[in-house]
């Protein structure tokens, strides 16, 4: 049955829930978050200071009447040694923050992928594999920029704005309390640009997935959309993904480019009615909390810490976009880490020793509820017996061979192996036990030794080069630029789909399972190859119970028992001969294969 992911409702509190996931990625990693905090408030703190020191001089400069050289030359080294602890203590938090970022992003691309390997077959074949990719790949970048890193700069900028709002009211707090007045405006700017961006950035995440499923499946099945010129129609549907994107990128960095204008326009009014107010009082020497004097070094701090407190606004609003299209990425990250995964199977014993006695009892399955394809499927078979599944297309025959697999589980009924339910062992383990060989050929990017060795990495170089020499493939591997060294691409780009099958047969003849699987194994190999890899499979057949999926009728006439399937049901079953002999849909399928 195919689970597709769920759409999730985008609110805030789906936002929130998102990030406290995140968090529990980031708590083994606690310290190092603390570590970049405590060296976060060393700075910001260091950073205060300057102003004061810098107020304090220009006092001693504007007094001409009381010029200290010797206090203006200690405040110059304070200074220096004030601004030496900001940029070490910066770089220090950096890299913690850095560190516990990376590491975070690490685990939950971990997570993210070993779900992948846990959730069942029906789900990803559910979903657009290129949606799957992005969310592992650029939506998890997208988390580690923003939610992570934007948290230190948050944290940061509030403290600087209580710190500098401490300091000003320490100074004057008629000056202090013209700028807290004016703060709610730029909290204002700030809520407005925030609650446009969510839902742009959200889209926006989404459509980029859907254009990196198309790109996908273009790039990996080019020749058919050659074959069939389904270029301008898949250029058209580009183009209308891609105009999405666009119009919500649009929208979302119109937003974005709102923050700095909007927040610096609050600010730089703030710093004017600072300027203004900070003028009046200087020329009036109307001191504040008994200093007497608002001297003109008051003033020179006092508005730098007007500047200072204004700029983490500014900091704080881009944050917020940035985690506006984190948090949209988290959310899709964890649609998929939430995905239910397929029973565990922990605890269960390994299926070991296995024989081929299968039992399939009363089972049903469908990929879709409302459409049944297997109804009430029985069958015995001992081992070493060959099966034989021929039948029309559809007819539920690959459907079986994924049952047999475990790919996915049946709807009802059991099947059992060596008398045993197939749920009562581990899946790996049953899976060990069978030798597939499918249609549809897939290498790894590596070299030819490294592919026929996939399931038996321990191989020794002479077990390898049987095994291909028994699948016809020795020669032709000999005849590369490097033998079984040479480097295939990925998916084995540069060699034919008729010898990347040979390989795929030799990587099964290698680890010699006590079941086989062949579905339409020969299909890409030429006729005289054929004769030649069907004897080596003969042979590697004998006394392993076989199942053997085939158009080609001719190719199955040894077979100890022939399923004649037809809508997810057995309608003809018997050897090639009593099937003849029965002058029903068998026949007919199998003289249809000589008419001309």
């Amino acid at each position: 049955m195919k689970t597709p992911l769920k759409k999730r409702d985008k609110t805030k509190k789906t936002d929130y829930s998102s990030i406290v996931k995140l968090l529990k990625f980031a708590k083994p990693y606690l310290p190092l978050i603390i570590i970049a905090l405590i060296f976060s408030l060393i700075q910001i703190a260091a950073t205060l200071l300057v102003p004061v020191v810098i107020g304090r001089t220009i006092d001693y400069i504007v007094d001409e009447n009381n010029v200290d050289f010797g206090v203006i030359f200690k405040n110059a080294g304070i200074l220096g040694g004030l601004i030496a602890v900001v940029f070490l203590f910066q770089y220090l938090g950096s890299v913690a923050i850095n560190k516990a970022s990376f590491r975070t992003i690490r685990d939950l691309r971990r997570a993210a992928f070993d779900k992948l390997n846990n959730v069942p077959l029906s789900f990803i074949d559910g979903n657009s594999h290129g949606d799957l990719m992005s969310r592992v790949g650029s939506d998890i970048d997208q988390i580690s920029d923003g939610l992570i890193q934007g948290f230190s700069q948050l944290f940061s900028g509030v403290v600087t704005i209580l710190g500098t709002l401490a300091f000003m009211l320490y100074y004057n707090w008629a000056i202090a309390l013209v700028v807290v007045i004016l703060t709610p405006m730029s909290l204002f700017v700030a809520y407005f640009i925030a609650k446009g961006c969510h839902d742009m950035f959200a889209m926006q995440a989404k459509k980029r997935g859907e254009l990196s499923g198309l790109v996908t499946e273009m790039l990996s099945n080019q020749k058919i959309v050659k074959l069939f010129g389904y270029e301008t129609r898949a250029e058209s549907r580009f183009d209308v993904i891609n105009k999405d994107i666009k119009i919500y990128g649009q929208n979302a960095a119109f937003y974005s480019a709102m923050v700095n204008p909007s927040t610096r326009f609050v600010n730089n009014v703030v710093y004017v009615a600072v300027c203004m107010l900070g003028a009046y009082l200087v020329i009036r020497g109307n001191g504040i909390l008994g200093s007497g004097v608002f001297t003109v070094g008051g003033l020179s701090c006092v508005l730098s810490y007007a500047n200072q407190y204004a700029k983490p606004f500014n900091e704080i609003t881009g944050v917020v976009t940035e985690l506006q299209t984190a948090t949209a990425a988290a959310n899709r990250v964890f649609e998929l880490l939430e995905t239910p995964s397929q029973p565990s199977d922990e605890g269960l014993p390994d299926l070991e020793n296995a024989e081929g006695n299968i039992e399939i009892d009363d089972v049903y399955f469908s990929y879709v509820k409302s459409r049944p394809l297997i109804e009430g499927f029985s069958l015995s078979v001992k081992s070493g017996q060959r099966i034989a599944i021929v039948g029309p297309t559809g007819c539920g025959k690959t459907t079986l061979i994924n049952l047999l697999m475990r790919f996915y589980e049946p709807d009802s009924g059991t099947i059992k192996v060596e008398n045993r339910n197939v749920t009562d062992f581990t899946r790996r383990s049953l899976r060990l036990n069978f030798g597939m060989v499918l249609q549809d050929t897939w290498l790894k990017k590596g070299t030819v030794r490294e592919n026929i060795a996939y399931g038996k990495p321990d191989a020794s170089d002479e077990e390898i080069i049987a095994a291909a020499k028994a699948a016809h493939i020795h020669n032709f591997i000999m005849r590369l630029e490097n033998g079984y060294d040479t480097v295939l691409d990925d998916d084995g780009g540069n060699i034919s789909q008729g010898q990347k099958q040979l390989l795929c047969i030799a990587r099964v003849m290698l680890t010699h399972p006590p079941m086989l699987i062949l579905d339409e194994a020969t299909s890409s190999i030429d006729t005289r190859t054929e004769l030649k890899i069907q004897q080596a499979f003969d042979k590697l057949m004998q006394n392993k119970t076989s199942f053997i999926v085939a158009h080609r009728l001719s190719t199955i006439k040894n077979a100890d028992l022939i399923l004649v399937m037809n809508n997810g049901n057995v309608i003809e079953k018997g050897t090639h001969k009593e099937l003849i002999e029965k002058h029903g849909f068998y026949e007919k399928l199998y003289n249809s294969q000589f008419e001309h």
